[in-house]
Formats: C-alpha cells, sequence, structure tokens
C-alpha cells in the first residue's frame, strides 16, 4: 500500500494530533501514523489535560481551546481525541510501526511503517508482522512520537542520557547527590560485597557528581486500582515471579516496621511503595520513597533502544508491579492489615477496558533529544535568555525522577545503605514562575541534516531543560506551531529552516498561540 500527503505526522500523541488537525485547518492534506490503536498518548493513559498546566494564560491556541476541555477520565479524553481526528477527516493508520525512513539528498522522500498492533495489555511487539509495509510520501514530516523514531531513522542528530555540568554550564546537570538514602544492606550475603548485589539495586559507576553519563530518569504507568469487584482485574502474579527478586523490598519493609512510630505511619510508608503517589486519581511514582511502584534503572536501555529492547522493557513494567503486588499482599513478614489491603486492590477495567485495567502507554518522560539548531538549556528555564524566535510558552520545574539506585555508604556515618540518584524537582510545579519562550529553532534539525522534518515532542534540549519542557500542554503548543511551519514551508517551497519567521509568528498569533509573557499577564 503506498499513501501520499502533504504532511506526514508520525506518533498519535497529544502533539501528534494538534498537529494533524492543524495542518488540516491550515489547508493541507495530512496523514496521522500511530503504532497503537488509541490516541492521545499519556493524556488517555492517565495524565489529566489540566494537570501540568501551572499558569493557565500562558498557553492559548488549539491546546487551551480543545484539549483542556476534553474532561479528565481516560476515557473521555480518548474520545475527545478520537472524534477531534475523525470529525477532521484525518487519515490514520492505526498500529503500524516506522520500519525505515528513504531520503533524497537533505530530505526525507518517504517513510516506511509495518503492522505491529500491541498486545492484549498494550506492550508494543518486539518486532513487526510480516507482509509488504505501507509507504508514505509527503512533503514535510513531523516527528510527534516520544521516542523520536522517525528523527533517528531519518539520520538525523539527537541526544540520550545525562550531560555534564560543564556542558552547557548547568549546576544541576549529569550526576547527582543521592536521595533516599536509608540504612539497608545491599549484598546478597549481608556484610559480604563479595556475594554480589541483591536485585533491584544497579552496580555503582563511580563517576563524580556533575558528571555525563547515558541515564536518563525512570518511567512508570499511571495506573487507576478498585476494590470494587464489578470492574476489578485481578493482578496476578507473573509467570516466573520469585520472592527473591524482591528480597530488596522485604528488607524495606523491615527497614519501615523498625522506624515507624504508629501503624498510621507505617501504612502511610508501605503505602508509598505500592500503590505509590495518589496523584489526581491515579497512581503515580512516589519520589521519596526508596522502592516504589516502578523500577530504576532501566530507561536508559529504552531510549535509543530497538523495539526488542523496549518490548521487552515496557513488559518489565507491567511484571514489576505485577511481582510488587504479588509479594506485598503475601509475603509473611509485610505486616498483615496491609497485605490485606494490598491484596484487595485490582486494576480497574472501567479506566482501560481495552487493555484489562493497564494503560495503554508508558510514561516516557525522556528518551532521544534533537540535536537542533538551538539546545534549551536551564538558562532558558531560569528566564536568562530572549530567543528572537519563540513559538510558544513553557513553565516547570526542573522535574527528574531516579535515574538509578545504588549502594551508598553515608558520608557522615560510614554505614552502608542503598540510595536513589537523580531525582530532583527544582521549583516545584510553578518553576520560576514566569513562563519562557520556546524557539522555533529548538524544534528543527540543522539544514544540513534535513530540510524537511519538525520534532515537537524531541526537541532539541539538555536533559535538565528538557525535564522542565516536557510537558504534553508544551509539546501540544510546540506540535500547532509546528503545523503551521510545515504548510508555510509548502506553500512557499522552502526548507522548513528557511520560512519567513515574521509570517509564522504572526499566523499562530491569529491562531490564538501565546509567544511572549509580560508581568502584567500574570495578574
Amino acid at each position: 500500500m503506498e499513501l501520499s500527503a502533504d504532511i506526514c505526522v508520525y506518533g498519535g500523541t497529544p502533539a501528534g494530533c494538534v498537529a494533524a488537525i492543524t495542518a488540516h485547518q491550515e489547508g493541507a492534506s495530512v496523514i496521522l501514523v500511530e503504532p497503537g490503536r488509541r490516541l492521545g498518548g499519556m493524556l488517555s493513559a492517565g495524565i489529566k489535560p489540566l494537570q501540568d498546566r501551572p499558569l493557565p494564560e500562558a498557553v492559548g491556541g488549539l491546546t487551551n481551546e480543545v484539549i483542556f476541555r476534553f474532561g479528565d477520565h481516560p476515557q473521555d479524553i480518548a474520545r475527545g481525541f478520537h472524534q477531534w481526528v475523525a470529525d477532521a477527516g484525518v487519515t490514520v493508520v492505526f498500529e503500524h510501526r516506522l520500519l525505515s525512513v528513504t531520503r533524497n539528498g537533505e530530505l526525507i522522500d518517504a517513510i516506511q511503517v509495518g503492522a505491529a498492533p500491541p498486545d492484549k495489555w498494550g506492550v508494543p511487539p518486539a518486532t513487526a508482522e510480516s507482509g509488504e509495509p505501507c509507504g508514505i510520501s509527503a512533503s514535510i514530516f513531523v516527528d510527534a512520537s516520544y521516542e523520536g523514531d522517525l528523527m533517528a531513522l531519518a539520520g538525523v542528530p539527537y541526544r540520550t542520557g545525562r550531560e555534564s555540568r560543564h556542558a552547557f554550564g548547568e549546576t544541576p546537570a549529569g550526576v547527582g547527590q543521592v536521595t533516599n538514602w536509608t540504612p539497608v544492606d545491599p549484598y546478597v550475603v549481608p556484610g559480604d560485597s563479595t556475594s554480589g548485589l541483591i536485585p533491584l539495586i544497579d552496580e555503582d559507576h563511580g563517576l563524580p557528581i556533575g558528571s555525563a553519563d547515558g541515564y536518563t530518569q525512570a518511567y512508570n504507568f499511571r495506573f487507576y486500582l478498585t476494590a470494587d469487584t464489578r470492574h476489578k482485574v485481578e493482578i496476578t502474579a507473573p509467570e516466573d515471579y520469585s520472592p527473591g527478586e524482591f528480597e530488596l523490598v522485604r528488607r524495606y519493609v523491615e527497614h519501615i516496621k523498625s522506624v515507624s512510630e504508629t501503624t498510621g505511619d507505617q501504612l502511610d510508608r508501605l503505602r508509598d511503595i505500592f500503590p505509590g503517589w495518589l496523584n489526581s486519581g491515579e497512581y503515580n511514582y512516589q519520589r521519596t520513597s526508596l522502592v516504589t511502584n516502578a523500577p530504576v534503572g532501566v530507561s536508559h536501555d529504552y531510549q535509543d533502544g530497538d523495539w526488542t529492547v523496549r518490548s521487552r522493557i515496557w513488559r518489565h513494567h507491567i511484571d514489576y508491579l505485577r511481582g510488587l503486588h504479588h509479594f506485598l499482599s503475601t509475603h509473611p513478614e509485610v505486616p498483615e492489615e496491609f497485605r490485606r489491603e494490598t491484596a484487595a486492590y485490582g486494576l480497574d477495567a472501567g479506566v482501560f477496558p481495552e487493555t484489562d485495567g493497564w494503560p495503554h502507554q508508558l510514561y516516557v518522560r525522556v528518551a532521544r533529544r534533537l540535536k537542533g539548531r538551538y539546545t534549551l538549556t536551564h538558562s532558558d528555564v531560569l528566564n536568562q535568555t530572549d530567543p528572537s524566535d519563540a513559538i510558544g510558552l513553557a513553565l516547570f520545574g526542573v522535574d527528574v525522577y531516579p535515574a538509578r539506585r545504588i549502594a551508598h555508604r553515608d558520608p557522615a556515618t560510614r554505614r552502608l545503605g542503598v540510595a536513589t540518584e537523580g531525582d530532583m524537582f527544582i521549583g516545584g510545579h510553578m518553576g520560576t514562575g514566569r513562563p519562557y519562550p520556546v524557539p522555533y529553532r529548538a524544534i528543527t534539525p540543522h539544514k544540513s541534516d534535513c530540510g524537511n522534518l519538525l520534532v515537537p515532542v524531541c526537541l532539541s534540549a539538555t536533559h535538565i531543560a528538557y525535564a522542565a519542557t516536557r510537558m504534553e500542554p508544551v509539546f501540544c503548543v510546540l506540535a500547532e506551531s509546528a503545523a503551521v511551519a510545515a504548510t508555510l514551508s509548502i506553500r512557499n517551497q522552502v526548507a522548513v529552516q528557511d520560512i519567513d519567521l515574521e509570517q509564522l509568528r504572526n499566523r499562530i498569533i491569529e491562531r490564538g498561540q501565546i509567544i511572549a509573557w509580560s508581568p502584567q499577564e500574570a495578574g
């Protein structure tokens, strides 16, 4: 099968849907490719549209007019995206994944996608189905995926992992101070380092504070639980479950029992392990707990991995949660009251009925990041820059979940324990309190790298700056501006790097986008 359109958008994320709709509204023909079977990415997988929007006045365009009105329930949000795209008549190719990219000099000619339907729990397959791939040709391509696969397969340079402090002059960058240090012995035979580390602890690479490394922050599911038998799906143990895989959890539970002053305090600490942090109806990673509802130290393999690796890691997140639930429901050293409480929980199939209660999207907080014409850094987040080509605003704290869990000796007491590393939330949800501009150059590659690709999700930013910019409303705002830029590129027959910036900014302002901020607007 061969398809063609003016613009091809890869990834049915919120940003991908916004880009497709905007391109349609601007008069372009468009094809949207979604590897799964559900549109909306993380907004239809647990995150709420209004959750990561500290200042509503800083968000305009379709994000404010449409996305923010989809509601809070994942089913309503998914229906909203599907209806919105269907009403526009946008062609969507579901359950097809990118296989290859055909280039002609500085331009992408076409992409080839193959059938790769997720399994019953939403896990992407390791390999695409055999059969003839579908070719899609377009004048402009928009990579709106969380992984940046189109960008990567097109040969466009990108970054992964954490830069050093010195690379971009960012004080919080690179390997950080440990958090959640707990006096739990990390070795199989307590006190004997030659016996090896127990599961769920990483070997420490030993790099100094501020060094670059390949790690990135933890992923997790934003999942819903219920004890209501009318729509509860039992959480079963993995087929290869072994309590020994959760020896760290056992030792951490023993620690909690030893330091908790009251039963209520003990239960609260145990609930930080499972279910975790109750965010806005859904459970999220609890960053203040040594162990919680998602694995740590595996996301670095996902970010630049092939789908064999990613499928395994996605499945690992499911099996980890299943195993953790079973351990805490059955192990005799877990307090009986908490065992009963945990055992009563199942996944809420009323939220994700198509996947037995499992969210259809793993929360891939960061993967590849474009090496574009402008790299956002911590200075941008701190409002210390003023780029002339802003196409949207961002505002959030530098929000990084742990990257590693390691054995660590407390420097004051020299006592051995276990700690997480990489966790930070600088400025909280409000960040600096003042939105910062994201320039057009941050979503465009260098012209010599590719002249017809826009990347509004895996945009050009350091690990630190991306951690503040990576919110769904920001991706959506950038995607709307990207789609307008794409149509201008086609209309004027120029590379995306050569469009008239004044024309672009005027048009996105006409569409309701907000690209500058003044203190008066805060009032």
